[in-house]
């Protein structure tokens, strides 16, 4: 998480206009961002970005007040909810305390509602525009928070799935018998996302004008999560009563589970792929590109019936011809790239019908190894764009340092004798990554054991690919050991929890970030003139 002072303990969408407008100014075309996606106001303790209870809306607590009303007003919000104090505490610490944090800035957020709504604020005309426009959807979205916010005075339980008949219709009597004894409140998060709209269009501006042709590229989870506000409002599109995950493998002898519900097939053809589009224009609203986790999940989805084990899963197909078009014409239309996340078993034809409408792939370095040696430079696709790592694989210098082995030891997921073979096999790898750097990569010792030496090849070795987009994960430009996210923990590993080193404004100042980015820039000319 990007961190800025005043930001009450995680980043948000100042501190990103002010690392966007950094990174433009350094050459940087585009500016990749995990899924903010709308989370559980109710219940601080869900933030995995890729668990959401919508796809259709934003997470509301990155929003930057201040940006939009003005700082004197955030900060009066700030006072008068009594959490200034508590705030400046939480900035403070290394890693972020999402339950405390989320907490605080929901006080501070109401009080500032609380101000905006008692006089005649120039915005309030944008604000109402805003409310308009987003119609049915967002009017349901904003009564679901007032429905768990409220839930436990209803006496109905916090999972929609356990509320009484009359609450799990969206549309019911008794649920716009709520909606107008609790008005103040469904309005209260409809102005929480209009400030996270309005402050994601910010920084898309920000991105755009410092010279980013690209901007930001947002990031679109798998899935929601089958409590979360878009099932419960979707009930006829989505398949809550399904978890989507993945088949036992070599690998993975369970398989696995990811709590979160897919569309139906049969409910989007039934309804004119309208929640596929409603999904495409939110996401693509305020971004320059769009990032597809799992886009086979486009093709076909394994999913689980709740409370089975993943074993007795079965792939669900998709209309995929008829959602390919769809995505390419959102992204015609708001003139946006589209990438496709697609590391792992792909369906076989699907490669060649990304490829085909544009969609780039992804290739990841420590994955391009063939028979225990990296790919030569030149036989890099020129359909997938090229990264040194994800949220989900260990940084480089992690990598090096053989961190994520440590830890998969420590939290016991592996026993001696797999660590040490793990370690072996790392060892070997090692070995042929340094190999491989220095063909390319002259100053590159092959017997190379410094690690910010061979941080600087790899990057250089990315930029001489034929990829037609190279992203460089901030922690890599950084020389971060620690990785955002460990697959296959939950508590045990702080996910999700990470700050990087330096506030916004100066991070790319910091001297590995501009040594780096300086390399990638002139690496990406040199393969131009190459190839010219």
């Amino acid at each position: 998480s990007l961190r800025r002072e005043g930001d009450g303990g995680f980043g948000d969408t100042e501190a990103l206009e002010k690392v966007v407008r950094a990174a433009g100014e350094r050459g940087a075309d585009a500016l990749g961002i995990s899924p903010i996606h709308a989370m559980f106001a109710n219940d601080p303790h869900r933030y995995s970005p890729y668990s959401p209870s919508s796809r259709l809306f934003l997470n509301s607590l990155y929003a930057s007040p201040g940006a939009i009303l003005g700082e004197h007003a955030w900060r009066q919000a700030i006072e008068d909810a009594r959490v200034g104090d508590e705030m400046k505490q939480l900035e403070a610490q290394q890693l972020i305390d999402w339950p405390a944090a989320a907490q605080a800035k929901w006080k501070a957020l109401h009080k500032l509602y609380e101000g905006f709504s008692a006089g005649d604020h120039p915005l309030h005309e944008d604000f109402n525009s805003f409310r308009h426009s987003g119609g049915e959807a967002l009017e349901n979205h904003c009564r679901f928070e007032a429905l768990c916010a409220e839930s436990e005075t209803l006496n109905i339980g916090s999972n929609w799935h356990e509320w009484p008949e009359e609450f799990k219709d969206p549309r019911s009597d008794a649920v716009a018998a709520f909606a107008e004894a609790h008005s103040e409140h469904i309005r209260f998060h409809a102005f929480a996302q209009w400030l996270i709209a309005r402050g994601l269009e910010r920084a898309q501006s920000a991105a755009r004008s410092s010279g980013m042709r690209i901007g930001l590229i947002a990031d679109l989870a798998v899935g929601a999560d089958g409590a979360g506000s878009q099932a419960w409002s979707r009930q006829d599109e989505l398949l809550s009563a399904l978890t989507v995950g993945a088949p036992p493998d070599i690998l993975n002898r369970a398989g696995q589970s990811w709590g979160i519900s897919a569309f139906s097939p049969d409910g989007l053809k039934r309804n004119g792929f309208r929640a596929f589009i409603e999904m495409l224009r939110a996401n693509f609203a305020h971004a320059g590109g769009l990032r597809i986790d799992h886009v086979m999940g486009l093709q076909r989805l394994w999913v689980i019936p709740q409370g089975a084990p993943p074993s007795e899963g079965a792939y669900l197909n998709f209309p995929l011809d008829d959602m390919l078009r769809l995505l390419s014409l959102e992204s015609w239309r708001h003139k946006a790239i589209v990438l496709g996340e697609d590391l792992g078993t792909v369906p076989e034809g699907l490669s060649d019908k990304l490829s085909a409408r544009a969609i780039l792939g992804m290739r990841v370095l420590l994955f391009e190894q063939n028979n225990g040696q990296f790919k030569p430079i030149l036989d890099w696709s020129d359909q997938a764009l090229a990264t040194t790592s994800t949220h989900d694989l260990p940084t480089l210098a992690g990598w090096l340092s053989e961190l994520d082995i440590e830890w998969n030891a420590q939290l016991g997921h592996i026993d001696e004798q797999h660590e040490s073979q793990w370690r072996e096999e790392r060892g070997r790898e090692y070995a042929s990554l340094c190999r491989a750097l220095s063909q390319n990569v002259d100053s590159l010792p092959s017997d190379s054991e410094d690690p910010e030496q061979i941080i600087d090849a790899s990057i250089r070795y990315l930029g001489h690919t034929r990829a037609p987009l190279v992203l460089l994960p901030m922690e890599d430009a950084l020389g971060v050991k620690e990785q955002a996210n460990l697959p296959g923990t939950i508590d045990s590993h702080p996910n999700w929890r990470r700050r990087l080193p330096g506030d916004a404004a100066s991070l790319l100042d910091n001297p590995n970030a501009a040594r780096r980015l300086e390399l990638l820039s002139q690496s990406r000319l040199q393969a131009a003139e190459r190839d010219q």
